[in-house]
């Protein structure tokens, strides 16, 4: 069972060694987003398998903390998108209007 745990945990780092393509290459930043939250999931989904053998208990917690940590990347995301958005409409705006705070 050991063999069959690692072998999948091995399998998903390879599917972020994949998104870390799809980081380089995103044409848009919302692919970016969805690869990070990738690596969020399958980095708790890997923690998990590994915790399950005997004596790495401890890397059950790091996946809770993982798990609980990501919601905060998309408040982040969020933030960051939005406000480079309204950076943009401040910007274009003409001569006669002030810029936006």
């Amino acid at each position: 069972m050991h063999e069959l745990r690692t072998g999948l945990a091995f399998f998903l780092l390879l599917n972020i060694l994949a998104g870390l393509v799809r980081v380089a290459r995103g044409p848009t930043l919302t692919d970016r987003f969805i690869v990070a939250q990738l690596f969020g999931t399958t980095g708790v989904g890997v923690l998990v398998l590994l915790a399950a053998d005997a004596g790495r208990d401890a890397l059950r917690d790091v996946a809770l903390v993982f798990a609980l940590l990501a919601p905060v990347t998309v408040v982040a995301f969020v933030r960051f998108a939005v406000g480079s958005d309204a950076d943009a409409k401040g910007a274009s705006s003409g001569p006669d209007q002030e810029p936006r705070p």
